[in-house]
């Protein structure tokens, strides 16, 4: 996906950058992604012997021109979050396009600082910049935080997600 990364950057995120992810930064995400409780009772333990697989991951995530895997620096502290965005074509909402958020991550000594609003007012110019009608993301069940987090930002708890494991 076209991200125009030199969109202006809400002031909390006033010395980081913000940039599309490369291969070099997956150990990073993975870290990110493993600070996590959740994600870490889910199997992201960022252990060397998975790392392959979380590789080609990255490399089916950089290859679809629909989506992009982004990384927030710092300079002096490194990746301090992540997140990915996928545009999603769609027929309903009178053909409207939905930018999907996924993995949004903020390490954990980071958190309750403005990073992950910041991204998330970040999130909201892009799609209307690239014409989305819709903003989703899902969030675990036990994720309370996270669900009150989203509120405060004006998302919707609108619908019931289902999956299935495979």
């Amino acid at each position: 996906m076209t991200v125009e990364l030199r969109l202006p950057l809400p002031a909390p995120l006033a010395g980081h950058v913000l940039r599309a992810a490369t291969v070099d930064d997956v150990p990073a995400v993975v870290a990110l992604l493993s600070d996590d409780p959740i994600s870490a009772s889910r199997g992201d333990r960022a252990r060397p012997e998975d790392m392959a697989a979380y590789r080609r991951g990255f490399g089916e995530i950089d290859a679809d021109p629909a989506n992009v895997l982004l990384v927030l620096e710092h300079p002096d502290d490194g990746a301090v979050a992540t997140m990915q965005l996928t545009l999603i074509p769609g027929m309903a909402r009178a053909g409207a396009a939905r930018l999907q958020v996924e993995a949004v991550r903020v390490r954990s000594d980071r958190r309750s600082g403005g990073l992950g609003a910041a991204m998330m007012q970040w999130v909201i110019q892009v799609a209307r910049d690239t014409g989305a009608g819709l903003i989703q993301l899902t969030s675990d069940a036990a994720r309370a935080d996270a669900h009150r987090f989203y509120e405060r930002l004006g998302f919707a708890p609108s619908h019931v997600g289902f999956k299935y494991r495979l």
